[in-house]
């Protein structure tokens, strides 16, 4: 995964569209951001990231559109069960 975008960029591959923004509905926190970032990597990579290969200008895009502070995806566990159900 490429680590600069430039805004362009983030809003054509990392906009949430209405669909997807009804899946986070029953989460919050750093589950709603960290869920939100894995459908759109998901979505152009075809498979899940791991913590540190997310670039930082897409979590402050995707933070801004779910309404979570950019910091709570610091406390996103990778490994717990939240995890591997986003996944499945």
């Amino acid at each position: 995964m490429r680590q600069r975008w430039n805004s362009d960029e983030l809003t054509e591959f990392w906009t949430l569209d209405p669909g997807e923004m009804s899946l986070l509905a029953n989460k919050a926190g750093a589950s709603r951001l960290g869920f939100a970032v894995l459908l759109k990597f998901f979505g152009r990579e075809a498979r899940f990231p791991s913590a540190d290969e997310v670039p930082v200008e897409v979590v402050d895009f995707v933070s801004r559109q779910v309404g979570v502070d950019f910091g709570e995806f610091d406390s996103c566990d990778w490994t717990g069960r939240s995890w591997k159900r986003h996944r499945g």
